[in-house]
């Protein structure tokens, strides 16, 4: 109740108790004499839990009335004003206690139970949690503010798998979510361990992961005061995470957990961040000897403060082990209304040169992927496909173009982005023409609309899933038909730039391998059980248009962040989700630098993935340009090392290949998957020469 609807006249009573603030109104009875009455007056009080915020205002019920000014010397106006100021100091000072006691859990305390002599702690919670949500892996790398959590979640069946970098377990983390649909989830240690993860955080935001990173802290009342690792992790996830939160109280760990878990799924998904301090995750007796002061204080301040510690202790742990709610909570999905729908039906229609670009958004839950595929094969339109869409259609479906993008999207009619976003990968919305209708479909409004206000229009934008648009569009459209001439050009001219490309393939090198040769021969040998892992730069952008994945989910890239270093995590991810998988990662040899100590972790837990790196001894993405516009390659220089030695000192197998071994190149790509069918990582070292292939590629 606010000040300002007190009325004249009315009684109140206390009417709130919150956190912050406290309100409290109170009718006060005025003095009667025989020489007149004073009219009842009322004090209102609002207590901050900032005292400096405490207001105090009385004003009268009603006109005071006399038959005299004064009684005894004294003004009767003045001992009732006094009357009204001590009962209004005294509201105060109740209601300041009362919000002193909220805040300092007593209140709670008196109905929820505190157990001094349990040895339950709060990463029993956590994993329970995590469990109830399907979580079948905890990747993280250890420290002493997260073992509750590690030891627990390994005692409810989640496996446990640590890394050697925190920004693997994060990136691992991001491939399960991308590809078993449910949260993926890290966990790392204070401070620099947080720090870590940064970047995989910020990918994973950007790739539109949901990806949930729990971390340790030093204990709540510590914070600020010199604790080990102790720094505002809040403040460097406010701006890449959809939530940010730090638990106070063992009891609210589930809670944070389960909400945390929907966040990241709903809407348009991404990363949260869960901060749990040290001492909402140990049990209680292990947080009383840390934190709780020696039992007996000297003098009143130490008394004081002896009490202020036990209590803030056992307000840590009053309630923590009721029963809670752990069930996942309701995933929030944006949907095209139905007239979004029919409204791109008659679009489609009226359309004689179609075209679909189908983005990575397109492959998050709830829709299948593989009803996505029936979908589009349904509609009939011809399709490109980015990120994580890649392999959606199978390679030789009729529908799937990967060449000569720009000169289709120039030509089209109708562009209908499923996911696709306007930024840098379709030069900002430049490519299309100028009478196509473009209809955009995204979660995210501010993707969906990226530069719509400077280079293209949308005829049609939807918010919305892009999946379930398409499967909803293709079942509003049967017995449509996309303009056969159209396909075919699109297919023979996809054709032709294929058959270029092999022949660039087929000339050999100054030195060294080919590399688009070196790719040819990889994607004639993948089986249809592979999964293809990006990092890098000039060696995986050429591969992307060369090698094919055989199936939905089975190519996985940073995204739009263009990240190096996710080659190790994502293997790692990618292997446990899929045990029979044939997991291969793409590395150029400066991005194999970022994550090559995974090997060690790919032996430890048993996950052999095979890694082939073009090993050009140069960042040549970024070369290639450098010298051409300021004529120098510095900083671009690497050796052509041993990396496969390496691997080999790790625990894994290693080959080089190079110009000798030309003729048995077929017969080290079959060794090494044979290798990793036997249980070992591989890593192939091939030393691979300069090509004109991207020549005019982008690197900025």
């Amino acid at each position: 109740m606010e000040l300002g609807s007190i009325k004249p006249g009315s009684v109140h009573q206390l009417t709130r108790v919150q956190l912050t603030r406290v309100q409290f109104t109170a009718t006060i009875p005025g003095p009667s004499q025989g020489l007149g009455t004073v009219a009842p007056c009322r004090a209102a009080a609002v207590v901050s839990a900032r005292p400096q915020l405490t207001v105090l205002v009385f004003f009268p019920s009603a006109p005071a009335t006399f038959s005299s000014s004064r009684h005894a010397g004294i003004p009767m106006d003045l001992l009732a004003g006094v009357g009204c100021a001590c009962a209004g100091l005294l509201a105060v000072l109740a209601v300041a206690l009362l919000a002193a006691a909220y805040r300092l859990g007593l209140l709670y305390q008196l109905w929820h139970k505190v157990d001094p002599r349990s040895s339950r702690h709060g990463g029993e919670l956590v994993a329970e949690v995590l469990k109830a949500h399907g979580v079948r892996f905890l990747f993280a790398l250890a420290g002493g503010h997260i073992s509750p959590i590690l030891v627990a979640s390994e005692k409810v069946g989640i496996r446990v798998v640590d890394t050697r970098h925190e920004a693997t377990a994060v990136f691992a983390a991001d491939a399960v979510s991308r590809l078993s649909g449910r949260i993926g989830v890290a966990t790392v240690t204070a401070g620099p361990g947080v720090t870590n993860t940064v970047t995989a955080i910020k990918n994973a935001q950007m790739a539109e992961s949901p990806v949930l990173l729990i971390g340790g802290a030093a204990a709540s009342l510590q914070k600020g005061r010199g604790a080990l690792q102790d720094i505002d992790q809040l403040s460097l996830f406010k701006t890449l995470c959809k939530a940010c939160v730090s638990v106070r109280a063992v009891r609210d760990i589930v809670p944070t957990l389960r909400k945390a878990i929907a966040t990241a799924q709903s809407g348009t998904p991404g990363p949260v961040f869960v901060e749990l301090p040290i001492d909402v995750l140990y049990p209680f007796h292990v947080v009383e000897k840390e934190i709780g002061g020696t039992k007996s204080g000297r003098g009143l301040r130490g008394k004081v403060v002896q009490w202020y510690l036990q209590n803030y202790i056992r307000n840590l742990f009053a309630g923590a082990w009721e029963p809670r709610d752990v069930s996942p909570l309701p995933v929030r999905v944006p949907l095209a209304t139905e007239d979004e729908v029919q409204r791109c039906v008659e679009l489609v229609s009226r359309a004689t040169k179609p075209l679909v670009l189908v983005g990575s958004q397109a492959m998050l839950p709830p829709t299948p992927a593989e009803e996505l595929r029936a979908a589009l094969e349904a509609l009939g339109i011809p399709c490109y496909l980015g990120g994580a869409a890649r392999g959606l259609l199978p390679p030789g479906s009729p529908l799937l173009l990967r060449q000569n993008r720009r000169d289709a999207l120039r030509d089209a009619d109708l562009v209908l982005l499923a996911g696709a976003v306007c930024d840098f990968r379709l030069s900002y919305g430049r490519l299309f023409g100028r009478r196509a209708a473009i209809v955009a479909v995204n979660r995210d409004r501010a993707q969906l609309l990226r530069n719509s206000d400077v280079f293209w229009k949308p005829r049609l934008a939807v918010q919305g899933d892009a999946a379930s648009f398409v499967v909803r569009l293709a079942r509003s459209l049967r017995g449509y038909a996309c303009p056969r001439d159209w396909v075919e050009g699109l297919r023979e001219a996809d054709r032709k730039k294929e058959q270029a490309n092999r022949e660039k393939a087929a000339t050999p090198t100054p030195q060294h391998l080919n590399p688009l040769d070196l790719l040819h021969r990889l994607d004639a040998l993948l089986p249809p059980e592979s999964l293809l892992v990006a990092d890098g730069g000039d060696f995986v952008g050429t591969a992307a248009y060369i090698v094919r994945p055989r199936r939905p989910l089975a190519w996985l890239d940073p995204g739009a962040f263009g990240t190096l270093g996710v080659g190790g995590g994502f293997a790692l991810g990618a292997k446990l989700c899929r045990p029979e998988a044939e997991v291969w990662v793409l590395y150029g040899d400066g991005s194999l630098g970022y994550s090559l100590m995974e090997f060690d972790t790919f032996v430890r837990h048993k996950t052999p993935v095979i890694a082939l790196v073009g090993n050009d001894a140069c960042w040549s993405q970024i070369a290639r340009e450098q010298v051409a516009l300021l004529g120098s390659n510095v900083a671009c220089g690497l050796e052509y090392l041993d990396y496969h030695a390496a691997a080999e000192a790790l625990g894994g197998k290693g080959f080089v290949v190079g110009r000798p071994d030309y003729d048995r190149l077929d017969a080290v790509l079959r060794a090494a998957q044979d290798a990793c069918r036997q249980g070992r990582p591989v890593l192939i070292n091939a030393l691979i020469g300069k090509t004109d292939f991207r020549d005019g590629s982008i690197s900025v």
